[in-house]
């Protein structure tokens, strides 16, 4: 790896020089019109400039020394192919800060899954890297977190992949119909027209991974099934990956009943978000019942995911962390 750097001390300040290895290499870290390294600048208190092919920091030793790390894992990010958004450098800087920028650099290898068009589907924080990994180990996988932390999209990955290769025939989505109470039988349309809204975005995933002719081919041959949880009844689902989508709305009943259809051959994911539980007053959650008194059981995983492993704009993850502040004091009020 290129990033070899040179530091000087200096009185009141520590300056490091870290080569990037060439002008392409360098276009990608500053990103357009410099707005990474501006980035780095604001949120470090860092003075920064570019000397010909060089990146140079300048600023107190403990914030220099993290603004060379986290160009290092940027380098990291540009050597693997792949490009640097805002969401994956704000990453890196709180890795950073954390102590784990070498972290990221595990990141880059290993891929999930090839999407239909031939682009490699990879882990892009460390909680995404330890929830596929928990899959890839595990019969049944708990994918606890917020919204964006590619949860869903991962675990369809997964499921296209072990399909793919055969380690599956067949490969169930599904999640409980809540704003219709399970009760579809009032809307108009077959089944499918009826469940479509609530499965949208696992349709989206799978279209995706497979490409739509595929896609569409697998469906009518039954080698894709999507339905409602409510239709797991009675089943048992072997040679199967399966998926529970949304599961913090299912009740402790419908988890349970989920749960016991697992078959030989068989693998399951189960994610959700806890803090958008959307049942009536009064029920329980039967995924928060399900960590709590899953945890340990062996062959089982539970993965906790959080604001920091949010893929989608930054924006996401400043709007999680303020619900949970928000949580958090309604919590503490209601206490006293």
């Amino acid at each position: 790896m290129t990033g070899i750097c040179r530091q000087e001390e200096r009185i009141t300040a520590t300056r490091y020089t870290i080569e990037t290895g060439g002008l392409d290499r360098l276009q990608k870290i500053l990103g357009i019109f410099d707005e990474n390294l501006v980035t780095i600048a604001r949120e470090l208190e860092l003075f920064t400039k570019v000397e010909g092919t060089n990146i140079v920091l300048e600023g107190e030793a403990e914030n220099a020394a993290l603004g060379k790390e986290v160009l290092e894992s940027l380098l990291s990010i540009v050597e693997a192919g792949d490009n640097i958004d805002k969401s994956s450098l704000l990453y890196c800087i709180e890795l950073a800060r954390e102590g784990h920028a070498s972290d990221i650099g595990s990141l880059m290898h290993g891929v999930v899954a090839v999407s239909s068009r031939g682009k490699p589907v990879k882990c892009k924080t460390v909680g995404q890297k330890e929830y596929v990994s928990a899959i890839k180990g595990n019969t049944v996988t708990f994918g606890v977190g917020p919204a964006g932390t590619g949860k869903t999209y991962l675990a369809v990955c997964l499921a296209v992949a072990a399909y793919k290769g055969k380690q599956v025939e067949k490969i169930i989505l599904t999640r409980p119909a809540v704003e219709a109470g399970e009760k579809l039988g009032f809307l108009p349309g077959d089944l499918q027209t009826k469940v479509d809204p609530y499965l949208r975005p696992l349709y989206d995933a799978l279209q995706e991974m497979f490409g739509l002719e595929t896609y569409s081919k697998l469906m009518e041959k039954g080698a894709i099934e999507v339905a409602p949880l409510a239709y797991m009844r009675g089943r048992t689902l072997s040679n199967a990956f399966v998926i529970l989508d949304e599961a913090q709305n299912a009740t402790r009943e419908q988890m349970k009943m989920f749960l016991t259809r697992l078959g030989d051959g068989s693998k399951m994911v189960v994610t959700g978000d806890l803090t958008q539980t959307d049942l009536p007053e009064g029920k329980t959650s039967g995924l928060k019942q399900a960590v709590t008194i899953l945890k340990g059981v062996e062959d089982i995983a539970i993965v906790t995911l959080t604001e920091k492993d949010v893929v989608r704009h930054p924006l996401v993850m400043r709007i999680v962390r303020a619900y949970e502040r928000a949580e958090s004091q309604r919590s503490k009020g209601e206490k006293r």
